[in-house]
This record gives C-alpha cells, sequence and structure tokens, in this order.
C-alpha cells in the first residue's frame, strides 16, 4: 500500500460544507440564478398584464440582462458578460442548468474547498461569452443576424464546472451501491448530449460557447495543478470589497500558519513543533488530492504520519 492510500481514512471524517453554511459557493450560485429567474418572470408576467406581448419584452427588458453578440451594444450594457450566465426565462433551461450545477458543483466543492467553485463558473461563462462573440464576427454565415443575436444562461459556466470536476477526480463514482457505481466521466458525457442536443438546430455559436466553458474548467484544474491557482485574485478582490464596508476586518490579520498550524508557546523561534490539527489535514489531503503525495514537503508527511499514528 502506498503513502498516499495509508492516509485515504481521513477522508471519511472530513467536514462538510453544509447547505445553510454561511458562505457556501454552490448556494449562493444557486440562489443567484433563482433571484434573475424570478425577476425576469416577474417583469415579464408584468409586460402581459399590459397587454404587452413578448416581442416587446425581449427589446425592452431582456436586452439588460443578455449578452448581445455586436460589439456596440456590449459596449452600452457591459455588465451583461456577468448576468447572462445568471439569468434564465425557461423553467426547464434552468431546472436543467441547476440540477447538474449541484450534481458536479456539490462534488468540485467537496474536493477543493469553498473558494474555487464560483471562480470556475465565472471563468467558464466568460469564456463561453467570447467564443461567441468571436464566433458571430468570423463566421460570414452569422454576421447578418449578430444584432439580435444574444446569449443568455448558465450553460457555459455550468459546463465548465462539470469538465473541471471530471479532470480533478475522473475515478470518482455516483451511485457505488449499483454495481460499483456510474464513473462521473459517462455522467459528464451525458450531460454534454443533453446540452447538445437541446442547441442542435440553433446557431453553432452557441455549441461552441458552451465547449469553451468546458476548456475553461479543464484549463483551470490543469494550471492549478502546476501551482496556478486562478481563483486566488477573485476572492482576494472579494475580501478586499467586503472588508471595505466592515472596519472590523482592517487589522491587520494573524498568519493562520502561525496562530492555528504550529504551536510555538514557550519554544525558540527559530523552532517550530508541528502541530497537529484536523485543519492541517485537511489542508495537506486537499493538497494530495489536487497535485498529488509526491508533492507534500517532508514536514506535511511527517504530521500526516503522526496523524494516523495517533488516529486524529
Amino acid at each position: 500500500m502506498g503513502e498516499s492510500d495509508r492516509f485515504s481514512e481521513f477522508r471519511q471524517p472530513r467536514r462538510r460544507i453544509t447547505p445553510g453554511q454561511d458562505g457556501n459557493a454552490l448556494m449562493a450560485l444557486l440562489t443567484l440564478n433563482i433571484i434573475f429567474f424570478i425577476l425576469l418572470l416577474t417583469i415579464k408576467v408584468t409586460y402581459y398584464f399590459f397587454q404587452k406581448g413578448d416581442n416587446i419584452f425581449f427589446s425592452e427588458a431582456l436586452q439588460y440582462f443578455e449578452m448581445p453578440a455586436q460589439l456596440g451594444r456590449l459596449a452600452q450594457r457591459p455588465w451583461t458578460l456577468l448576468t447572462y450566465m445568471f439569468s434564465h426565462i425557461s423553467a426547464m433551461n434552468i431546472l436543467s442548468n441547476m440540477l447538474w450545477l449541484w450534481a458536479f458543483g456539490f462534488i468540485l466543492q467537496e474536493l477543493t474547498g469553498n473558494k474555487k467553485l464560483i471562480p470556475v463558473y465565472i471563468y467558464g461563462g466568460l469564456a463561453g461569452a467570447i467564443v461567441f462573440i468571436g464566433v458571430n464576427y468570423m463566421v460570414p454565415s452569422l454576421r447578418p443576424a449578430i444584432s439580435s443575436s444574444a446569449l443568455l444562461g448558465a450553460n457555459a459556466a455550468t459546463m465548465a464546472v462539470a469538465v473541471a470536476t471530471t479532470t480533478l477526480a475522473p475515478d470518482f463514482r455516483f451511485f457505488r451501491n449499483l454495481n460499483g457505481g456510474i464513473p462521473i466521466w459517462v455522467l459528464t458525457m451525458v450531460y454534454i448530449l443533453v446540452d447538445f442536443a437541446g442547441i442542435a438546430t440553433i446557431s453553432a455559436a452557441y455549441s461552441l460557447s458552451h465547449l469553451a466553458g468546458a476548456a475553461a474548467g479543464f484549463l483551470f484544474i490543469f494550471l492549478l495543478r502546476k501551482d496556478i491557482d486562478g481563483s486566488l485574485w477573485m476572492n482576494s478582490f472579494y475580501n478586499w470589497f467586503i472588508n471595505l464596508f466592515n472596519p472590523d476586518k482592517k487589522r491587520t490579520p494573524v498568519n493562520i500558519k502561525e496562530r492555528v498550524f504550529y504551536n510555538t508557546e514557550g519554544k525558540k523561534p527559530y523552532k517550530k513543533t508541528p502541530n497537529i490539527t484536523p485543519q492541517r489535514v485537511d489542508e495537506i489531503l486537499d493538497k494530495i488530492n489536487l497535485k498529488g503525495y509526491h508533492l507534500l514537503t517532508e514536514e506535511e508527511k511527517n504530521i500526516l504520519k503522526r496523524a494516523a499514528e495517533e488516529d486524529l
């Protein structure tokens, strides 16, 4: 049995991120999508109440949520680069996207923690938007309709989450009680086929935008394994923005390594003894999961060894 297998037991009792937990990234994404859907539905019903048809709703209200393919129109509404990936007008579309987002997002969040899911989602949405615009400009047959072409829905963003999860844990299995379980890559292929079947009769720009989202998810995990974390700047920006409105957070933070991971009381400052805590073990296991056991430092290997001996 290899060293990395020896510590697989730690994966069982790990703390789960519960739906009601503060800062739950998956619940935040689901909630935002539902809020936008209810908002658009309310606006649409209001238009019907005043006897205005779908065409007026699409031209007057929806344009402020969907992302236009034409750069001139996009320059007038730049916020749609973000709002489009949270907006749906079809109940079946949002139901499908949210079910897939829950299935894959839950696993990604369990494996990487609470700070990777939203960046992957946003990167997928942005990649889909860029490709959608590029294809509409580069394909001659699509140019005549570029002024009316627009992107709406979380498909590209959800595709990024699905592919990122599959890339990270290709051996993960659903429904393990059913003949050994269903590999996650099989579910991902089913998702891709279902997604493409739903847009088979629409412009190729939509299909390629979803593929761009998938590529963004794969690239995120690929770079993460090479110690390039694309979520750091996004999380740092979010924390900085939130702390602007919270004076208590502006104090100099205590180094978490000094506060939690090491016990230095009564010790010489140059001689630190690792203090084994569940937090530290979880961090090391996350590192193994993302990058492999061979990239652990000697100190981290010793901590795992001591944790196994002490049955932490």
